[in-house]
């Protein structure tokens, strides 16, 4: 499924480079992962074989209309008369992963019980600027079951300095029947 995505979003991706319209398309394809993403009920049509691929591009029509690109629309266009359009958010997904890699964009990942003022997340920013080459995306999340610390990950590397990894550390260690008796 992923390697028909990933095939779709590489033509869209050479495409959008010879006509010189990347950032357009990229802004395009980033509403479509987010209408997706928002929407699981327009994925399950889209995904639906009851529901003739004319609806679907009408679908399409009624809901980018005036908000994408001709470039991205005659794509979606292709897509359903492939019939492919149950593709689209792994289309996205995979069009904004290759994105990256053409431009240099390293993704990292940062998780903390709170929300990081400026100055922390500038700081997080510096050194993973300085671990990697090209530019750098930070993407934050919370997760409240961290407790404390944070957890970080860049590409397949990941630091966890959370209070929640140091606690379960503790409970295996703790698990294991540490009691020796006394022999004499």
């Amino acid at each position: 499924m992923m390697i028909v995505a990933s095939r779709y979003a590489k033509s869209l991706i050479d495409l959008a480079v010879e006509t010189k319209q990347l950032e357009e398309v990229r802004n395009d394809m980033r509403l479509i992962a987010q209408v997706c993403k928002e929407n699981r009920e327009f994925v399950i049509l889209l995904e639906s074989p009851v529901v003739k691929t004319d609806k679907k591009m009408a679908i399409f029509k009624s809901i980018f209309d005036g908000k994408i690109s001709a470039t991205t629309q005659a794509f979606l266009d292709i897509i359903a008369k492939k019939r492919r359009e149950g593709f689209i958010d792994n289309i996205a997904f995979a069009f904004d992963e290759q994105y990256k890699a053409y431009k240099n964009i390293t993704s990292a990942v940062i998780t903390t019980a709170v929300k990081l003022d400026d100055a922390t997340k500038a700081q997080i920013m510096k050194i993973v600027k300085e671990s990697v080459k090209g530019e750098v995306d930070l993407v934050e999340k919370t997760d409240k079951s961290l407790i404390g610390g944070f957890v970080l990950t860049v590409n397949d590397k990941q630091i966890d300095t959370s209070i929640k990894r140091k606690l379960n550390d503790l409970k295996k260690n703790f698990s294991g029947n540490l009691y020796v008796p006394d022999l004499n």
